[in-house]
């Protein structure tokens, strides 16, 4: 069961990701963040009456609001200055990250097919690497791609860490109140950068695309600690499932943002994807 569940979190994440990609057309990183996770602590407002615990348990979530914030920035960030393809593929990276770290923190071990998979990933990102390059993006200097690797290290971060937490929570706990928190956080970030004329003057532009961000992302996110909940669930396997959001975002991003080197971009995913499918495969 949790792997379908997985399965649609990563159909439901691929369209947030591009709703994402477009709302940024109209509004600042910072201010699609915070309409977003405040109309999706509202959509969850219900559950803050419903569930409760001790400040032992707030502080833990504090802790992720805080993991969680760090990500959504930096991510938005990178997903405003980059090519949704190439932001895309740059996450897809993120789970087998997920799968090294759980050897060293939690003692599991990979077999052959696995550590194909790992490699894949790599070879992946030299590919990615090639093919940005070409589009005048540089991963040593460029601030769009710093972004997006401050956001998959956070994003991993706070993978092992819902892992670490949920068995002792309601998934609707870690949700509710993990979205307060981080509304607040946000709230307070957009305000210090508005002080510091760091966040522009636009005003926010209402667009009916954050509610549909909003649900999107409240949806994805309810079925993920779900999954994540149940009895034999596998962090590496849902976070790889997961990210096979990226085919939604890699497509809808060709087609509609007519973004370039899609075949050159095509090889890097198919590579990403064969090293998901031996990771899959090996996991068995």
């Amino acid at each position: 069961m949790w792997l379908y569940l997985a399965l649609f979190s990563a159909l439901f994440l691929g369209l947030y990701d591009v709703a994402k990609k477009k709302s940024l057309e109209r509004n600042g990183v910072l201010q699609v963040l915070l309409v977003v996770t405040g109309l999706s602590t509202l959509i969850l407002s219900p559950c803050l009456f419903i569930y409760n615990g001790s400040a032992a348990d707030h502080l833990k979530l504090l802790l992720k609001a805080l993991i969680v914030s760090t990500s959504w920035i930096s991510g938005m960030v990178g997903l405003k200055l980059l090519p949704i393809t190439t932001v895309s593929t740059m996450k897809a990276t993120r789970p087998f990250l997920v799968v090294l770290l759980s050897i060293i923190l939690f003692g599991e071990r990979l077999n052959a097919l696995q550590w194909g998979g790992v490699g894949l990933a790599f070879v992946s990102m030299v590919l990615l690497n090639s093919s940005s390059r070409s589009e005048g993006i540089s991963f040593k200097n460029n601030k769009g791609i710093v972004a997006m690797l401050i956001s998959i290290v956070s994003g991993v971060a706070s993978a092992l860490y819902d892992k670490h937490i949920i068995t002792g929570f309601e998934p609707l706990f870690v949700q509710s109140w993990g979205n307060l928190y981080i509304t607040t956080l946000l709230a307070i970030c957009l305000l210090w950068a508005s002080r510091k004329n760091l966040a522009g003057d636009k005003p926010l532009k209402w667009d009916w695309l954050l509610l549909l961000i909003a649900v999107l992302i409240t949806g994805a996110d309810a079925l993920y600690f779900f999954a994540i909940k149940q009895e034999g669930a596998l962090l590496s396997i849902i976070s790889i499932l997961r990210r096979c959001s990226v085919i939604v975002t890699f497509v809808v991003g060709a087609l509609f943002f007519k973004e370039k080197n899609f075949a050159r971009k095509s090889l890097n995913l198919l590579v990403l994807l064969a090293g998901m499918v031996l990771l899959l495969l090996g996991s068995q």
